[in-house]
């Protein structure tokens, strides 16, 4: 075990791909989509506040307003003296906005989908696809029932596992809304097709699309106008909402169980009372305000093209994650390399992340990106890919496109 780890190690520290994180910080003058990394102005593009509501000023009040009338934690879990009103407030906020009987808030996102393991009992079979996020992944491994792994969005790998289930066997399929990585969206259609047909349910994973995708921002339910074809939907309030905690939404009967039956619920200090305004404010923002959604789809539209016009394999993106895949982890890391010196934060990722032969540079984008933010992202990918000979080495520069406030008054209103 020893050797293992060492030779594991040795790998990580060569590469350097999972650097040690440096200290980010956003100071007063710095605004939207930028930071401050040792001193030096950078663009964000390594942070999932999709619609820039982590540093919204109506937000950040609304945190500081409740530590200081609640505290600065809940101090025991909910079932013994860790529920407020403010959490059966933002459960109550939370089923009406997702059309939901009931909704149970969680510590994190990631405890939300560890909380599905007591619906997996002994006898069922779980089918995930393959690309689902980790903590989808532990849910699978902490329940009883039998584990089917589908192909990533392989809709005929699928129900060929669905068939040979049975049609009398207790099937749920489990699948990310939007996949965290490579950022394109589970075939909901297919998989809500697929799952009547097979008497399966269907628990969709909306961390990074509930808030972000959708006419009412209800996630790929409310994107593909098929919002009753989900059974069960689990969420997190870290991304879109700028704040942190997670969420299951779902019948009532099912979400009463989960509430008395879930470890991740009943042996963890509840959502602290800062991060639970923090998110009933931005809910409220993301009810009205859906020009944010149509920003954030923007700038991640432009993005995306600027890097495919330039040569980059932007794979299957639609949303404000846009990979440049490079295939192995040293060109990942060189090029990750290159866009930081020239003042771009993105993240570079490898396996167990994403498969082995499918390393990339993650771009996560925000509403509060500017078209100057845009302009630089891309020279900075473009002069990098010529310089490590990813893309062709005339490959053309993006103009400079016109100016940010036309483009999102909004911004001005918030940042």
């Amino acid at each position: 075990m020893a050797d293992v780890f060492d030779k594991q190690l040795t790998a990580v520290m060569e590469h350097g791909t999972r650097m040690r994180p440096k200290a980010v910080y956003n100071a007063l003058e710095v605004r939207g989509g930028q930071v401050l990394l040792g001193g030096k102005r950078m663009i964000m593009a390594a942070r999932n506040d999709y619609l820039g509501l982590a540093h919204d000023p109506r937000v950040v009040t609304a945190a500081a307003e409740a530590a200081r009338r609640w505290g600065a934690s809940s101090s025991a879990s909910r079932l013994i003296g860790g529920t407020l009103t403010l959490h059966e407030e933002l459960e109550a906020r939370l089923a009406a906005f997702l059309g939901c009987e009931d909704v149970i808030v969680t510590t994190t996102g990631f405890e939300a989908n560890l909380a599905l393991a007591p619906l997996l009992g002994r006898g069922d079979v779980v089918f995930s696809d393959k690309a689902n996020h980790a903590s989808l992944i532990e849910a699978v491994r902490l329940g009883f029932a039998d584990r089917r792994w589908y192909r990533h969005s392989d809709m005929a790998d699928l129900e060929r596992k669905l068939a040979a289930a049975g049609p009398d066997t207790a099937k749920v399929i489990f699948t990310d809304g939007l996949f965290s990585m490579e950022g394109d969206l589970c075939r909901l259609p297919e998989l809500a097709a697929l799952a009547r047909r097979h008497r399966a349910r269907l628990v969709v994973d909306g961390a990074h699309d509930i808030g972000l995708l959708g006419p009412r921002g209800r996630g790929v339910g409310d994107h593909f106008g098929l919002p009753d074809a989900i059974d069960l939907h689990t969420g997190t309030l870290s991304k879109g909402f700028g704040s942190i905690g997670g969420f299951l939404a779902g019948p009532r009967e099912v979400i009463h169980y989960l509430r008395h039956t879930s470890r991740s619920v009943i042996f963890t200090t509840s959502m602290p009372p800062a991060s639970i305004a923090a998110a009933l404010a931005a809910l409220t923002v993301i009810e009205t305000e859906p020009e944010r959604r149509t920003r954030a789809l923007e700038v991640a539209r432009r993005v995306r093209d600027g890097l495919r016009d330039l040569g980059f394999d932007t794979g299957d993106s639609v949303t404000p994650i846009v990979p440049v895949i490079t295939g192995s982890k040293e060109r990942a890391t060189a090029l990750w390399r290159e866009v930081l010196a020239a003042g771009v934060l993105a993240s570079a990722v490898s396996a167990p992340a994403v498969p082995e032969d499918r390393s990339l540079v993650r771009l996560s984008l925000q509403a509060t990106h500017t078209d100057q933010d845009i302009a630089h992202i891309l020279g900075a990918f473009a002069a990098g890919g010529r310089r490590l000979g990813m893309i062709p080495a005339k490959a053309a520069v993006p103009a400079a496109p016109g100016p940010q406030a036309a483009a999102c008054p909004v911004l001005d209103r918030v940042s």
